[in-house]
């Protein structure tokens, strides 16, 4: 039947996903960037290149994320909301709630096991509930935002957020070190104050089981512990949680084809 792509164009990274016919061929991610348009080709031109896909064996693209409309060459556009919920129902299929921790928004699904959306929430615009604070206050800490989850969970006393405003939180952070507070003790309070934030998302959309936390902020093992920990019950994430949205898109695009080619 040919290839499907999958590519999800975010605020911050670029993803995507090659399906064959036995199901995933590779995968593709790289930083977003200032031109999009440029982003797109070159997720496309690594996929194919790595695993020798002509153009002519590219049977459907579907495009979804921040910056989908950049990606000219995709045969539709689908939102991000019901790529996530395709991609997460395929990999996880007992899962009900699906929390998206992104670069701007966090967003909580509940999905059914077909990968259907039943009802979805978005956070508010300030970057306080999202994964951007947790960049802003690695740069504040001068550590790699990759390093942060594993720093949070060796803290000692955690410390208590004021805010969940990334300015404000921002200012507070350097506050705190000025006065002697470690850097673990300082990541493993900021977790707990993003977590409370996205709980009460959790709580306005209702929960039913099993949950699962996708998107780049699932990457933080010390998010996802204290989200645990509010909840208090296990939250499922995939082995690579930020893919989920290209996946699903690479799923919808599978489905699609499938469905011209019997009919």
């Amino acid at each position: 039947m040919g290839y499907v792509l999958g590519i999800d164009i975010g605020s911050a990274y670029s993803k995507g996903i090659a399906l064959g016919d036995q199901g995933t061929v590779d995968s593709s991610v790289c930083p977003s960037g200032g031109d999009l348009k440029l982003t797109a080709e070159r997720v496309k031109e690594e996929l194919s290149f790595r695993n020798g896909i002509s153009a002519h064996d590219i049977m459907r693209t579907v495009a979804t994320g921040y910056g989908a409309r950049s990606v000219i060459f995709a045969d539709e556009v689908r939102s991000d909301v019901a790529c996530h919920a395709k991609g997460v129902s395929s990999l996880l299929p007992t899962v009900k709630t699906v929390i998206d921790v992104g670069d701007l928004y966090t967003k909580v699904l509940r999905i059914d096991r077909n990968g259907g959306v039943h009802n979805f929430l978005l956070s508010g615009k300030c970057a306080g509930g999202s994964g951007r604070i947790l960049q802003v206050i690695a740069r504040v800490l001068r550590v790699k935002v990759e390093e942060i989850g594993e720093m949070s969970l060796k803290s000692k006393k955690r410390v208590d957020f004021n805010t969940g405003c990334a300015v404000f939180s921002e200012s507070e952070a350097i506050s705190r070190i000025s006065e002697g507070v470690t850097k673990e003790d300082l990541l493993a309070g900021l977790h707990r104050a993003l977590a409370a934030q996205i709980n009460s998302l959790v709580e306005r959309i209702g929960v039913e089981p099993d949950v699962a936390m996708v998107g780049g902020g699932a990457r933080d093992l010390g998010l996802v512990k204290a989200l645990e920990e509010i909840r208090g019950h296990a939250i499922l994430v995939p082995a690579e949680p930020h893919l989920t949205a290209a996946l699903g898109a690479a799923i919808i695009g599978r489905e699609q084809l499938k469905k011209k080619i019997e009919s």
